[in-house]
């Protein structure tokens, strides 16, 4: 089963979330935009804006870790425009 790094974007907050996960994006997104105790919980427009496929867990947040050590959202959103979602 594949795993995922991936990056939500909300507009309300205006905001990154970068996450890693081995289950489905779409279930994952569905559980970040439910109403829940954490950073993703105070809001419900959380949106699949990246995504990275991985072979094994590890690999998918060794990749988290190194974006989130950018601490930079030009970096990240450079990423985001060299890549596409589908």
């Amino acid at each position: 089963m594949p795993c995922y790094f991936y990056i939500l974007y909300s507009r309300s907050r205006d905001q990154y979330y970068l996450g890693h996960s081995c289950d489905s994006l779409m279930e994952r997104v569905r559980r970040h935009n439910s109403k829940h105790k954490g950073f993703t919980g105070s809001t419900s427009d959380w949106e699949l804006a990246y995504f990275e496929e991985f072979d094994t867990k590890e690999e998918a947040y060794f990749r988290e870790r190194q974006v989130k050590s950018w601490k930079s959202r030009k970096r990240i959103e450079t990423l985001l425009s060299e890549g596409s979602i589908g």
